[in-house]
C-alpha cells in the first residue's frame, strides 16, 4: 500500500510534516519497549528528516483535552503531560503519538502556528479540538479559518466497536450520530465528530484532510493497539523551519 502523507501542509515549503510507519519502529517510551531501542528509533527519524531529536518535544498522553503551550524552555526528556501541543517557535519538532487514536496536524501559514493534538474517544468527547483552536487564537492571535488540519490515518468505524455504555454518553453528547448500531453491538466514527468540530469551529471544509487509512485494517504497515494488544506507536511530527 502507498503510505499516507499530507498533500493538505505538503504545499508549505517552511513545513517538516511526515506520518511514521512501522519501517520506522516504536516511538513510545511507556509500551514495554526497550528504551535504548526506542531512543534509538527517535535518533534515526530525526537523521532522515534533518532534525535534533533532543528538541523534538511529545507528550505523555492522558487521554485528556488539555492543550499546552511549546517554548524552547521544554526539551525531549522532560515530556508534558497533554493531548495538544501548540507552538509558534521554529526547529522545534511537535509529536503525536497514536496506535488507533487519531493523531491531529495544525498550521496557520498566516501567523506561522503548528500544532499536534491526540484525539481518541476521550479527547473527541472532551472536544480537544475546541480548546486547540482556542490557544490558536488567544495566544498567537489567529483565525479559525487560516488554519489547515490533516488527520493522520486512525481506527475506522468498522474496526472500533464499543460498549452501550459509550453509546449513552455520546447521546448526552448529542454525538449519537457517530454511532452505528448493528446486531446490537455499537461501532463508533472517531473521525466524523472531529471533522463536525472543526467544522463548528470555524475551519474550512477545504483546510481539512482526513486519511482514509485504517491502522488497525493495515497493521503491517501502523501499530494497532485493538488489533494487536501490547504494541508499539506511529506518529505524526510536524516543525516549522
Amino acid at each position: 500500500m502507498k503510505f499516507y502523507q499530507s498533500s493538505l501542509l505538503k504545499q508549505f515549503d517552511n513545513l517538516l510534516c511526515t506520518i511514521t510507519t512501522k519501517q520506522d519502529g516504536n516511538l513510545a517510551f511507556h509500551v514495554n519497549d526497550d528504551e535504548q531501542r526506542v531512543l534509538q528509533n527517535h535518533k534515526t527519524l530525526a537523521k532522515k528528516h534533518s532534525y535534533s531529536y533532543e528538541k523534538l518535544i511529545h507528550m505523555k498522553q492522558i487521554h485528556s483535552n488539555e492543550v499546552r503551550v511549546i517554548t524552547k524552555e521544554e526539551d525531549f526528556f522532560s515530556p508534558l503531560c497533554c493531548d495538544a501541543l501548540v507552538t509558534d517557535e521554529k526547529n522545534i519538532p511537535l509529536m503525536v503519538m497514536v496506535a488507533d487514536c487519531s493523531a491531529l496536524l495544525f498550521y496557520d501559514d498566516i501567523q506561522k502556528v503548528i500544532g499536534v493534538v491526540h484525539a481518541g474517544r476521550a479527547g473527541a468527547f472532551s472536544n480537544i479540538i475546541q480548546n486547540t483552536l482556542h490557544t490558536f487564537s488567544t495566544q498567537f492571535n489567529s483565525k479559525i479559518e487560516d488554519i489547515f488540519v490533516t488527520i493522520a490515518p486512525a481506527i475506522c468505524q468498522e474496526c472500533y466497536e464499543v460498549g452501550e455504555e459509550i453509546f449513552i454518553e455520546a447521546q448526552k453528547l448529542q454525538l449519537e450520530y457517530a454511532i452505528l448500531k448493528k446486531e446490537e453491538k455499537y461501532y463508533l466514527n472517531i473521525r466524523s465528530i472531529l471533522e463536525s468540530q472543526l467544522l463548528q469551529s470555524g475551519v474550512k471544509k477545504e483546510h481539512i484532510e482526513i486519511s482514509p487509512l485504517c491502522n488497525a485494517c493495515h497493521t503491517q504497515e501502523y501499530y494497532s493497539y485493538r488489533k494487536e494488544g501490547q504494541t508499539g506507536r506511529f506518529s505524526g511530527v510536524l516543525m516549522l523551519k
